[in-house]
């Protein structure tokens, strides 16, 4: 088995009871939503271990072969941008070593959220709807359905029903909306319940998206 992912790790209380685990984006790393835990306002009662990892560092097809923290590369053949399937399946490996970390914790599957922005989101999607055990929810941030193709063969039953919180900016000019929209349409054909919302706001987070982030976690963890 590889090495576990490094990873940043705020608790809200003592003894947590619940985890979310939230993949940064593309040449970020795991700092970059650590701040959004306070701004979540989440109650008090609600003891939570957040867990930031950081992605590997790989050289990245699309910038040049620049070597970047990132979940999977992505190349472009003039028309199109491409994930790579095996870099994805790695990074969903490597996602699950830390769910069964937290299962050793004590935190129960059932416990769990799986959260992600633009990579990390496909990464997200990726793991979430495969894993064996049910999951409390998937929170997918300004991003999309990777290798939607092989979803329907092997989706786990376990999480047919897994509420999927999906967020996107309408103005994005990294990752289109309508792509994220195409997901959502797949995703709903295969009867996954989707609860979409859109911002005036590019590829980023804004106050009004915390805010219903926030309401849903507290609906997925109560």
């Amino acid at each position: 088995m590889s090495e576990v992912l490094e990873t940043i790790e705020i608790e809200t209380g003592e003894r947590p009871d619940a985890a979310i685990v939230w993949l940064h984006g593309l040449g970020a790393d795991g700092n970059d939503f650590v701040p959004i835990v306070r701004e979540l306002d989440l109650p008090s009662e609600l003891a939570v271990r957040f867990v930031f990892p950081h992605a590997p560092m790989i050289p990245v097809t699309l910038n040049s072969g620049y070597v970047m923290r990132a979940w999977y590369d992505i190349s472009f053949d003039g028309v199109n941008k491409r994930p790579d399937n095996q870099g994805i399946r790695s990074s969903q490996a490597a996602i699950e070593q830390l769910i069964a970390r937290e299962k050793t914790r004590g935190i129960p599957a059932r416990r769990i959220v799986m959260a992600g922005f633009s990579q990390g989101g496909a990464v997200t999607l990726q793991t979430g709807l495969r894993h064996a055990e049910r999951l409390a929810g998937l929170m997918v941030l300004s991003s999309y359905l990777p290798l939607g193709e092989t979803l329907a063969a092997e989706g786990s039953p376990a999480n047919a029903d897994v509420p999927i919180f999906m967020a996107h900016g309408r103005e994005d000019a990294v990752i289109a909306i309508d792509l994220a929209e195409r997901s959502v349409e797949k995703l709903r054909e295969l009867a996954y319940p989707v609860d979409w919302h859109e911002y005036p706001m590019q590829h980023s987070v804004c106050l009004e998206e915390i805010a219903d982030i926030s309401a849903w976690l507290k609906t997925v963890l109560s």
